[in-house]
């Protein structure tokens, strides 16, 4: 397990060290994600410490959400007086993603003529 830690730990300080140094647009930890999925995918597989490690963060992943709803709830004034734009915003961007993904979906199903 300590294994598996260090790995994600490992990732996520290269990708700290990538972001301050090479690209300083892109955030440490998304950088770190990237290497190690591509890491993954070279190795073929998720060795067993990794995924025991990432199990018990998936049983976590809930208490990510509380710092987010304590900020809407602090700025809920702020939320009321723009209702109407945010609603709108949250719905065109629903429609728009699926309709995209419905899109992006049918170009790669799509099969040769000849089959």
């Amino acid at each position: 397990m300590i294994f598996g830690l260090v790995q994600i730990l490992l990732f996520q300080s290269l990708g700290e060290l990538i972001s301050k140094f090479l690209l300083p647009t892109l955030p440490g930890p998304v950088i770190g994600l990237v290497l190690l999925v591509a890491w993954l995918v070279i190795r073929k597989g998720v060795n067993t410490e990794l995924a025991l490690v990432a199990d018990g963060f998936s049983q976590y992943l809930g208490l990510l959400f509380v710092p987010a709803a304590v900020g809407v709830v602090l700025f809920l004034p702020q939320l009321k007086a723009n209702a109407l734009a945010i609603i709108s915003a949250l719905i065109g961007s629903v429609v728009l993603t699926i309709a995209s993904s419905a899109i992006v979906a049918r170009l790669l199903s799509k099969r040769p003529a000849n089959e």
